[in-house]
Order: structure tokens, then sequence, then C-alpha cells
């Protein structure tokens, strides 16, 4: 299945990666040779050009979810060549996302270059973040060469919606760094919206795509949403006790961030010794082994494990519920898996 898996990306988002740029230099005003700055802090987000705007693809990340998509419909019986303007639509839209959240959350880096408000400063990053999202939309409605306009509305009805939940779950986190009143129940709708309403729409519109009745796009839709919970809380799991040799992320980033995490929540909630500590002020990077362990002695790690387990079972349930077929479903199943189930 891994090599289905691999074979299918492969194939996948070099599309997706086309449709994208046909987009974006469909508006290029000045030529195939030279790039307008507007354009070009997209290019860069992208992944595809330096800050000169020169060509350099070493940036441009995994493109997980036009996969997700574009294999949904593939698995609901579709042809996802034809889909593929809904893949470049659901990257458009999550990168529009990542560079509002890098001006939100004052992060100058990301995939490892500085971001685009950093080079170009917030207002500048603001308008290309703007227009990533407008190109998401008009990505979707490419639709139309190959879908009845009646499918193309649906599909795109689900992005809308989307943008609304992406944007709230924003705020809610944004929201809940200040706030002292917050219990584990509020972290589900935050990460509702921030995370899992994304991979829940990726799934969504590609079983609509692959012609699945409302049953089974129920199906496509419910495994992406408890795929994309699941996901965030194992990523809570590494931010605090991950391995950074095997990971990658910075196991001490989320307390030293202050960050109110699945598993974070719970030990305030238990009102240990962790708490009594939180509550004093900012956590220092010679405290940080002791209190992951701290956390984990008060029944937090045991916790947030046992709820990823949950959410995982939710989300594989929901997939064989959706009986994905062919090549593409065993890749869809084999990319889940991926997901959700990563080395700590």
């Amino acid at each position: 299945m891994v090599n289905e898996l691999n074979e299918m990306m492969a194939t996948m988002i070099p599309a997706v990666e086309q449709d994208m740029q046909s987009l974006l230099h469909l508006h290029n005003s000045i030529g195939p040779d030279e790039t307008d700055p507007f354009y070009g802090m997209m290019q860069y987000h992208l992944g595809w050009v330096n800050a000169k705007l020169h060509p350099d693809n070493e940036n441009t990340g995994k493109r997980i979810r036009p996969v997700l998509c574009l294999l949904s419909c593939a698995a609901a019986g579709g042809d996802w060549q034809k889909a593929v303007p809904a893949g470049a639509a659901v990257e458009l839209l999550h990168n529009f996302t990542l560079i509002h959240d890098d001006i939100q959350d004052n992060s100058d880096k990301r995939r490892g270059r500085p971001t685009v408000w950093k080079i170009w400063g917030a207002p500048m990053a603001i308008n290309a973040g703007d227009a990533l999202f407008v190109m998401s939309n008009q990505a979707i409605m490419d639709l139309v060469e190959h879908f009845p306009a009646e499918i193309v509305v649906q599909a795109a009805t689900v992005l809308h919606n989307t943008c609304l939940d992406l944007t709230r779950g924003q705020f809610l986190d944004m929201s809940y760094e200040e706030r002292n009143d917050l219990g584990v129940e509020d972290y589900w709708p935050m990460v509702a919206g921030k995370t899992a309403a994304l991979l829940s729409a990726c799934c969504h519109i590609g079983s609509i795509l692959g012609g699945a009745d409302e049953s089974k796009q129920d199906a496509y839709r419910s495994f992406g949403h408890a795929l994309g919970m699941a996901f965030q809380v194992q990523d809570d799991i590494l931010g605090i006790w991950g391995d950074e040799a095997i990971t990658g992320k910075s196991a001490a980033s989320d307390l030293l961030e202050g960050k109110k995490s699945l598993p974070v929540l719970h030990g305030l909630s238990w009102g240990g010794k962790f708490a009594e500590r939180w509550w004093q002020g900012p956590i220092q990077p010679d405290e940080v082994e002791a209190l992951a362990q701290l956390l984990a002695n008060e029944g937090s790690y045991e916790y947030t494990h046992g709820m990823s387990r949950q959410m995982t079972t939710l989300a594989l349930d929901s997939l064989r519920e959706a009986d994905p077929q062919g090549e593409a479903g065993e890749a869809l199943m084999e990319l889940a898996n991926k997901l959700i189930k990563r080395e700590q």
C-alpha cells in the first residue's frame, strides 16, 4: 500500500502544482520571464521562488490536503484528474490561512524560511493572503469544465462554509491566549475549526466529485473531521513529549510558548503542581523537562493518548463506512494511518 500511496502522490501533487501555477501565471501581467512582485509574494509562500523571486522549489510543503481530496474522489469512484481544480482550491485556501496565521502568531519562520510578512511587511502579506483566498474560490469554479453546475455549487458551498469554520477556529485559538477560565471542553470546538474543518472539507468535496451518495459523503466528511482531530491531538503530544530527533519538532516549544494544548488544559483542570507552576508565569527553558514529566505524572499524557486513540478509531471506522474502493481506497487508508500514527 505504501508504494501505491507514493505512486499516486507522485502523480497527483505535480498535477495540483501545475493547476495552481497556471492560475497564478494567468494573472501575472508582466510576462513569463519576469515575476510581478504582487504574485511573487504568493509564489514565494507556495515555495516556487526564493525571496529574490528566482525559481526555487525546495519549500513547497507536503500538499497533504489536495491529496486527501483527490484520493477521496478516486476512492468514491470518480476521475481524480477532473477534480484537480478542487485540490488546488483547498491548497490555496490552506496557504491563505498560513500567511494570516504567521502574522497573527508573530511567526518569523515557515518551512525553514522567513515568512512573507517578515520579508514584505504585514500589510503586504495580508494582501497576498487575501489574494490566495480569492484564487481558491476561482479554482473551485474551474470544476465547471468537467462537472454539472449543481455539483460545482455543492463543492463550492462546502469550501465557503469551511472558510468560516477556519477563521472562527483561529479566533478561538487567539482568544484563548488571554483566558484563564478554559477547560478541556473548550479545546474541541477550537481544533474542530482550526484543524479538522479543512481536512473534513477535502474528503467531503472529493466524495462529492467522485459521485458518492449522501450517506457515503457523510462518512467521508466524518472521516476527515476525525482525522483532523486525531492529527491535532497527536501534534499536542509531540509538542511536549515528542522526540525532536525523530519528529523534527521541538518538544519544548508548546510549554515555552504557553500554548493551551489538550494536555495542558487537562493538567490545569487537574489543579495539581503543574497548574500551580503554570499560573505563576512563563515557563523557562530549564524547567521544560521536569514540567513535562510532572504533567505526565498527573495523568495528562495518558489522558491525551486516550483521546488520540478515540479519535483515531472514529476516523478509521468512518473511512471503513465510506467503503473506499480500489488502489485509491488503499492509498487513502495508508495516508490516514501515516497522519495519525506518527512516531513519537
